[in-house]
Formats: C-alpha cells, sequence, structure tokens
C-alpha cells in the first residue's frame, strides 16, 4: 500500500516538472494495491442490525413529525398510529443499535463524553433525548390520561425528528468507506425521503384512508426527494458511485425505486379507493425504504473491500492539484 502511494507522489511529482509541450519519458503507472489487499478494513457491521438501525431511525423520526401535524390537524387515528410507530421504531432501533455493539453497556458508555465534532457522539446524545420523548407520547396516547404532557412530549420529539431522521446519513459519511464518504452532500436528503416515505407508508397501511391525507401527500413528496438525491449523490460521487452498481447493492437499490415509484404512485391514487390499496402502498414503501438502507449498507462493503475505491480517488486528487499549483 504504501508503495502504491509512493508511486503515485512520483507521478505527480513528474506532472508538476514537465513543461506544457513536454511529452512523458515513463508512462504513468496503474493502479496496484499492496499485494491486492484492501487498504481499508471491511466494516464488521451486521448487515441486518446496521441497516435496520438505519431504516427504524428515518421510520421514528418522520413518524414524530406526522404525529404532530395530525394532532394539530385532528386526525386522532392517524395521530395515534404515528405516536406508536415512532415509539416502536427507536425502541427496536435501539435493540438493534445494542444487538450490534454486544453490550448494553457499550452504548451507554457513549454518553460519558459530549463532543459536537463526533456524530456519533451527538447521535447518541439525540437519542437519550429523543427516546422518552417518544415513549412519554406513546404512553399518554394509550392511557388517555395527562394529555398535557403528552401533547409537550409529541411536540419535543417533532422538534427533534428531523435530526433522528437523518443523522445516521452523517454517521456513516464520515467514515472513510468511499462509497459513503463521497455521497456526504446528498446522503442526508436521500435518508430524509426514505424517512418519510416509511412513515407514511406505516401510516397508510394502520389507519383508515379518511384521515391519511397527509401521509400521502408525504409519501409522494418523501419519493421525490429520495429517489431524485439518490440519483444525485450517484452521479456526483466520481469512481465511488461503481460499487453501486454492483451485484447486490444494485439488487437492493433497484427494489428500493421500484417499491419507493409505485407505492408512492398508488398513494396518490389511494384516495377514497379503500383499505386494500392504501395498505398495499404502505407496504411498499416500507419495504422500499428497507431496501434503501441495505443497498447503501452493500455498496459500503464493496467500496472497502476493492483498494481502488480509496487509492484510485487519491491519485485523482493529487494529479489535480499538482496542475493547479495548489499544496
Amino acid at each position: 500500500m504504501s508503495g502504491g502511494f509512493r508511486d503515485g507522489a512520483r507521478d505527480a511529482g513528474r506532472r508538476r516538472r514537465r513543461g506544457r509541450g513536454e511529452q512523458a519519458v515513463v508512462p504513468d503507472a496503474e493502479f496496484a494495491s499492496y499485494y491486492g489487499r484492501p487498504v481499508l478494513k471491511r466494516p464488521e457491521w451486521k448487515p441486518l442490525d446496521v441497516a435496520g438501525y438505519l431504516f427504524l431511525g428515518g421510520l421514528a423520526g418522520a413518524s414524530s413529525l406526522l404525529a404532530a401535524g395530525a394532532d394539530v390537524t385532528a386526525r386522532p387515528a392517524l395521530a395515534r398510529a404515528a405516536k406508536l410507530g415512532a415509539a416502536g421504531a427507536i425502541a427496536l432501533s435501539l435493540a438493534a443499535l445494542v444487538h450490534d455493539l454486544g453490550r448494553p453497556a457499550r452504548f451507554l458508555h457513549m454518553l460519558r463524553v459530549f463532543k459536537p465534532t463526533s456524530p456519533m457522539s451527538m447521535g447518541s446524545w439525540l437519542l437519550a433525548g429523543y427516546a422518552p420523548l417518544t415513549m412519554a407520547a406513546a404512553a399518554a396516547e394509550v392511557s388517555g390520561r395527562y394529555r398535557t404532557a403528552g401533547a409537550a412530549a409529541t411536540a419535543g420529539a417533532a422538534a427533534l425528528g428531523p435530526a433522528v431522521a437523518t443523522y445516521t446519513a452523517v454517521l456513516i459519511s464520515d467514515t472513510a468507506v468511499p462509497s459513503w464518504h463521497e455521497g456526504y452532500r446528498e446522503m442526508p436528503y436521500v435518508f430524509a425521503g426514505s424517512g418519510a416515505t416509511a412513515a407514511a407508508g406505516l401510516a397508510l397501511a394502520a389507519v383508515e384512508p379518511a384521515q391519511t391525507g397527509p401521509a400521502r401527500r408525504t409519501a409522494v413528496l418523501g419519493a421525490v426527494l429520495e429517489l431524485g438525491a439518490l440519483r444525485l449523490m450517484r452521479r456526483n460521487m466520481g469512481q465511488a458511485a461503481e460499487a453501486y452498481e454492483e451485484d447486490r447493492p444494485r439488487a437492493w437499490l433497484r427494489a428500493a425505486e421500484v417499491l419507493t415509484a409505485g407505492g408512492a404512485a398508488l398513494a396518490a391514487g389511494a384516495a377514497g379507493r379503500g383499505r386494500v390499496l392504501a395498505a398495499l402502498a404502505g407496504t411498499a414503501l416500507l419495504a422500499g425504504s428497507a431496501a434503501l438502507r441495505l443497498g447503501v449498507f452493500h455498496a459500503g462493503v464493496v467500496s472497502a473491500e476493492d483498494p481502488r475505491y480509496t487509492v484510485v480517488p487519491q491519485r485523482d486528487r493529487l494529479t489535480a492539484r499538482s496542475r493547479t499549483g495548489e499544496p
């Protein structure tokens, strides 16, 4: 690996020394890594745990927003489903995280430090504040008591909901995994749209169509944001986008696109069409959101295992800097 980087540095040095009209005497070195071994350590996270954690966090955060809106617009059935969905999703999300960590104490140890520059630290504190609010809102809804406290908890969860739905995108983009890191600009928008479609899907599947107007609109807007941001991300991330075209990531992302687009189309036409169509739309949206997270996860594993996704972009950046004279 070190030899490969030295070759790249020498190539860049030769290019800096050449004049504009001069031809290279020695051809540029071809890509190679140290005995073909990965430059990065392959992510050892469990796919279902981590993809489930990413999916359920988005579902919970967006459901809290939907619950607050339903309360304001006097849609009690929608509010109840969204509050219970947010509480259940965040509980399962924390369970998936703890299962991947191995011991519950490891999550608690994250709360020993408050570091604003660390997505992991800030995410841990965010979950520690958000989860009790969703539980309180759900408990007040189920018991029918403490309405004022329940309304305050619902509002607090809604305020934190957007951060809960998107902070996992910042978390994975802050790693060295190429197909995650190179998408850091658009990944939060992808996750925001995916969380919105999941929350809308849960509401459509669980609530009578008469009260699901906000969920149908959320499904359409979330699908447009998710699919549009995903395409933009893959177009802007350079060579790292190739990892999304490998067999397993491509299959999951293709399924996500079909399910999300189809679910949004069904949701848009579900008004007044009966419970079955709405439930079908909701199921498709939930499945599409989960498939997206699995596709993103597996693309990250692919890009970490192949050294060229790490080394070649670094050499390209060295070449670009040498041409512009940047240090």
